[in-house]
């Protein structure tokens, strides 16, 4: 029990470390959103025919083609996050009835906050999925100043508890983003907790070469078709 604790206080100590010690820098306060806004600016031109087919295919099972959902950003704030949808049409009641059938898919939900076999995604939707195009429409949410190419990837109002108990702190200082350390380097193979270290490392990391280093290797994933 002292063990517990005392890695509590450890844990506590950690956070509050990272969030008084560490001063913002010209990159992160200004350099990073014109990073931002450029490179979206730039892609826009190609993204968007992709996009369009994408909606297309879509649209072809009659449900919508766009999807969003609220998210919380920086300093807590809640915003409509975008995405091609990848799931049938209700999924979030048919996720509710899977979870209080199958005790099973229940406790995988509680601790990963996904499942690994969705039943719920549609086969356009697991090719987005695996390409990451899914992704696409998130660009509109760089551009609102609601997002940022690298960042923490961004949980839902439902989740916040879940990762403040965790000892999540760093993530509310940062831009939520279509890419970073977790989606890089835990994507799929870790809880849902388990991003407040990799959150806690990348607010240490910041800066304008570790971002572009994490957009490259983004772009290796998304040839390779290991998103999910």
């Amino acid at each position: 029990m002292k063990d517990m604790v005392l890695d509590a206080s450890l844990q506590a100590g950690k956070q509050i470390s990272l969030a008084v010690a560490k001063r913002p820098t010209f990159y992160e306060t200004t350099g990073k959103r014109v990073v931002d806004v450029f490179l979206a600016l730039v892609l826009l031109p190609v993204i968007a025919p992709v996009l369009a087919i994408c909606w297309v295919l879509v649209r072809l099972d009659g449900g919508p083609g766009l999807y969003s959902q609220t998210r919380v950003g920086v300093d807590g704030r809640h915003f409509k996050c975008w995405k091609l949808r990848t799931m049938i049409v209700d999924a979030e009641a048919v996720l509710k009835q899977l979870c209080e059938s199958d005790p099973e898919i229940s406790k995988e939900w509680h601790v990963r906050q996904k499942l690994e076999n969705d039943p719920r995604i549609t086969r356009v939707g697991r090719f987005l999925r695996a390409t990451s195009l899914d992704e696409l429409p998130q660009f509109f949410n760089i551009l609102l100043g609601d997002m940022s190419f690298v960042g923490p990837r961004p949980f839902m109002t439902d989740q916040k508890d879940m990762y403040v108990a965790a000892g999540g702190e760093t993530y509310f200082r940062m831009l939520p983003g279509i890419t970073g350390h977790w989606q890089i380097y835990g994507r799929g193979t870790t809880s849902f907790v388990d991003r407040v270290s990799y959150d806690d490392d990348y607010y240490q990391a910041v800066g304008l070469r570790e971002d572009l280093l994490l957009i490259v290797k983004t772009a290796g994933i998304v040839l390779k078709r290991t998103g999910s």
